[in-house]
This record gives C-alpha cells, sequence and structure tokens, in this order.
C-alpha cells in the first residue's frame, strides 16, 4: 500500500495536533509533506522536527526568521504569510489537504487545493459556509471529494455509504446544547467567557467552543449540510443530544434511521478522513452502552439562543448571506474573547450587521471575499461604537 502524503493547514490547532497524533501511529500509511501555523511558531518549529515535511509556513510574518533558522539546517523550506499558505494548499505534491484552519481563513487554501486536483479533509466548516455553493461545484467539476472532518458530518457521511442519496428524506444533526443549555436570557446575560469556555463533552479551540455555546456552531453545520449531502434546508434537522453519542442521524423515505455512534473522540472522523475507504484499528477508547444507559434528546431553545435561527434564516436567502454571518459572528466571538461585548450580544451584533451589506443572489468567489472585507470592518465598528446599537 502506498503511503498517503498528507498537508496539514492548522497544525498546531485542536484538529491539527490530533491529526498528527493519528499520523504518527501509522508512519506506514501517512506522510506529512505540509505544515501550516498562524502564530504557535514554537510548536511548529517542535512539529517540523519530528515529522519532517518538505515546507512549513508561518503566517504571522514576524516569526518567519524564527522558524527559518530553526529549520534551515534540516532542509525544510519556510515560507510566510496567508497568501504562502493558500498557494502551497494548491502547489505542494501532497495526496490530500487536511483544512483545519480556523473560520474564513480556510476558504482560499481549499479553493486552491481543489483546483490543483488534491482531495480535501475539511474540518473547516465555514469554507462550506460562506462558499458552499461554489466549492460543491468545483469539487464537482475537478473530480475532487471532500471527507468531513467535523463529527456530526462525519457520521452522516458515514450513514450514506451505500445509500442511494435520493432515498434520504432528513439529516438529523445532533447538538449537545452546549454548556447553558436548559439556561435562561437573564442567567446569560452575565455569563463569563471563562464559563462558555468549558464544554461539558468536548474539547475544542475557543472560537468553536464558543459557537457551541451560541448555538451559532450547530447553525454553521446546517449549512455546511446543505452543500455537503446536496439536501434541501428544510430536510436538515438539529436535535440537542446532551450525551454526544450518537454523532448525527440520517431518515430515509421508508421511515427508517442510521446512526452513527462513539465517544466524543476528534481522532476518530479524523483518522476515518484521512483514510477512507478504510477503516484503521486504534487504541482509543471505547464505547459502552452499560456506560450510557440513557439517550435523551431535546428540541433547541431557538429564543434563547437565537444563533441557530439566524443561521437557519440565512441559509433560506442563500447568495452572500452566510457568507455575511459567518464574518459577523467571527469578528462577534472574538470581541466576546476580549471582553468587549457580552455573550447576549454576540447574535444582536450579528443580526444588526446583515441589514447593512448589500445582498447578492449569485456571488462569485470575488464577492465572497468583498463580502467578508465589508462585513467585518462595519461589524468592527458596531463593536466599537456599541452604546450606538445595545
Amino acid at each position: 500500500m502506498s503511503i498517503k502524503r498528507i498537508a496539514i493547514l492548522g497544525s498546531t490547532g485542536s484538529i491539527g495536533t490530533q491529526a498528527l497524533e493519528v499520523v504518527s501511529h501509522h508512519p506506514n500509511l501517512f506522510s506529512v509533506e505540509v505544515l501550516t501555523a498562524q502564530q504557535n511558531a514554537d510548536l511548529l518549529v517542535e512539529q517540523a522536527r519530528k515529522f519532517r515535511p518538505k515546507e512549513v509556513v508561518i503566517g504571522n510574518e514576524a516569526l518567519h526568521s524564527k522558524v527559518s533558522e530553526a529549520l534551515s539546517p534540516l532542509g525544510i523550506k519556510v515560507y510566510k504569510g496567508d497568501a504562502a499558505i493558500a498557494d502551497l494548499a494548491g502547489q505542494c505534491e501532497a495526496d490530500m489537504v487536511l483544512t483545519a484552519l480556523v473560520g474564513y481563513a480556510g476558504l482560499l487554501p481549499t479553493v486552491r487545493a481543489i483546483e490543483a486536483g488534491k482531495h480535501i479533509a475539511l474540518a473547516n466548516k465555514e469554507t462550506m459556509v460562506v462558499a458552499g455553493e461554489l466549492i460543491a461545484r468545483m469539487a464537482l467539476e475537478h473530480q475532487v471529494s471532500i471527507y468531513p472532518v467535523d463529527s456530526e458530518h462525519s457520521a452522516i457521511y458515514q450513514c450514506l455509504i451505500g445509500e442511494n442519496e435520493r432515498d434520504v428524506d432528513k439529516i438529523i444533526l445532533t447538538a449537545s446544547g452546549g454548556p447553558f443549555r436548559g439556561k435562561s436570557r437573564e442567567f446569560l446575560s452575565t455569563v463569563t467567557k471563562a464559563q462558555a469556555l468549558k464544554h461539558p463533552n468536548w474539547s475544542m479551540g475557543a472560537k468553536i467552543t464558543i459557537d457551541s455555546a451560541t448555538l451559532m456552531n450547530k447553525g454553521l453545520e446546517v449549512i455546511e449540510a446543505r452543500w455537503l449531502f446536496g439536501v434541501m434546508p428544510a430536510q436538515i434537522d438539529v436535535v440537542v443530544h446532551p450525551q454526544s453519542i450518537i454523532h448525527s442521524m440520517v431518515q430515509f423515505q421508508d421511515g427508517s434511521i442510521k446512526a452513527q455512534l462513539g465517544l466524543p473522540d476528534m481522532r476518530l472522523p479524523i483518522q476515518y478522513a484521512l483514510h477512507f475507504p478504510g477503516r484503521l484499528s486504534s487504541n482509543f477508547p471505547r464505547f459502552n452502552f452499560l456506560d450510557y444507559p440513557t439517550f435523551t434528546f431535546e428540541k433547541p431553545d431557538t429564543e434563547t439562543f437565537p444563533c441557530l435561527r439566524i443561521a437557519y434564516e440565512s441559509l433560506e436567502k442563500g447568495g452572500n448571506r452566510p457568507c455575511v454571518i459567518n464574518a459577523a459572528n467571527e469578528v462577534a466571538v472574538a470581541a466576546f474573547l476580549r471582553d468587549e461585548i457580552s455573550f447576549l450580544e454576540i447574535p444582536e451584533l450579528i443580526e444588526k450587521i446583515t441589514g447593512k451589506i448589500d445582498y447578492i443572489q449569485n456571488p462569485t468567489l470575488s464577492d465572497y471575499v468583498q463580502t467578508d472585507t465589508e462585513t467585518r470592518a462595519k461589524a468592527l465598528e458596531l463593536v466599537n461604537n456599541r452604546k450606538c446599537w445595545m
């Protein structure tokens, strides 16, 4: 069996580090061609010394000399800047590109990789949120497979293996409910970022953890599912499943339902995506039904957590509207993490900004880029003039 060459974009983040853990357990199956990071130069250097990629990129250009000096004796080429990450995604010799970048930053590298005919292991849901219709069309045109790494979308992907997609009645995305499930708006009005960053089940990066707390993460997953699996918005349901054991389900036209279960461990969907269509043995902890004698399900509370409603509305509107809410959400979450706005002001800011950006029904890639830039600028303006919209 030939070794699969992997490029990991965002190697120092939660998904990237776990992907390298998978690679380290299967050195006869995978090699690392490219590693990229935005800020964590020390960890990037440590990873490069261990996995010996041909090329690395540090997004923060001020850190380039530090990384270059550390890795030049090993013959590893070191590049700098976000443009280099996108360029290398298309130009490297990898067979598969794992896009584990956070937020909108994943879009252009994914586009370049698809244009180069490289298969994608997609851990960056924002790529499909911002430009899902374009990405789906490009993947078909370039005969590129997109293997979802999100636990929910990986579950759906696995449930659809061997099925006729025309037989799908609906997709059922499960949500943990986050750290504030069942809480009131009064409670949420005083929550801190420390509270919001304590997810009950998953260990994730700061941005996605806050998105989980607001239910925006589930809203973004709804949009992603629309384009990954070619279903209509009305065919995508969300159900809160606090145990996080059923990762998602598919209901078929005959009424039967297939579900994928497992302990909340991101190494499982990462490994599945990297080695598809085969399954690798692992020593990961096993799920035992006796440890979870009860599964519970709830309807999501979109009044207390309006971000899920906002995401559905943007998907129905289509065009560049999902791009707008994604950019506004990234600005709002960053502001919350800087203690500049409150938890409840995250959805308020997102809704406030949607009416300020021109709607484009059939956007091009350049339209998406312009929409993202304009939305961020206006959202930051609102953050800086918070008293004007409170």
